[in-house]
């Protein structure tokens, strides 16, 4: 059954040790991945949307789908008025097939937790879903992502529940409040991360403001 497919790709990325293992283990899901996760109902690449568009009006400068995978989110920001959408992620075939999308301006490969190919201020806002959850993108990632957020700008991105608590997000989200890097300015309740399977996976959406 597809669900069971699904199933087991997950546990493969969840159970990635090393970013190369992620890589391999996205690059064997990419062609099955939308198809596998729309069946567990998978809803955080279009729900962050609802997001952006609260807190970033169309037209204000670039956007940064960051983890973009296969490029789910990309339509839904079009149909919404934005055009400017850059994605970065770690698999080039994820990102074959966000580029076949049509929507995006710009796709890079490169690794969250590492420097990353775009100017101080670069952009009006990143979104990210789906990426700080197990065995995936660190806490320090964000400190890159907040450089390339331009003063006024927004970060939007979800966090799972077993990585919030022990993967030191709380320590990162301090220390970037107390320098003065940026200041909250929404966090969602624990919701549902799969409408249809799994659900006891829970992820919380942050929105910070990059000062």
């Amino acid at each position: 059954m597809i669900v069971d497919k699904a199933n087991a790709a997950l546990d493969s990325v969840y159970g990635a040790d090393t970013p190369e293992t992620l890589a391999q283990a996205y690059a064997a899901w990419a062609a099955t991945y939308d198809s596998e996760t729309a069946s567990l109902g998978y809803l955080l690449p279009f729900l962050i949307t609802a997001w952006v568009a609260r807190y970033v009006p169309a037209g204000e400068g670039p956007l940064l789908d960051a983890g973009c995978g296969t490029g789910l989110s990309g339509p839904s920001l079009k149909a919404l008025g934005y055009g400017d959408i850059a994605g970065l992620d770690l698999s080039d075939d994820m990102l074959k097939i966000a580029g076949s999308r049509n929507v995006y301006s710009e796709l890079k490969k490169a690794m969250l937790g590492g420097k990353l190919p775009w100017p101080d201020g670069h952009f009006r806002a990143f979104f990210s879903t789906g990426v700080f959850t197990i065995s995936h993108a660190p806490a320090s990632s964000l400190h890159e992502l907040v450089r390339i957020t331009k003063k006024g700008g927004h970060a939007i991105f979800t966090v799972r529940d077993q990585v919030f608590e022990n993967g030191g997000f709380q320590a990162v989200f301090d220390e970037l409040t107390q320098t003065n890097k940026w200041r909250v300015a929404e966090r969602s309740p624990w919701f549902r991360c799969y409408a249809i399977a799994e659900p006891d996976a829970l992820v919380k959406t942050f929105v910070f403001e990059v000062m």
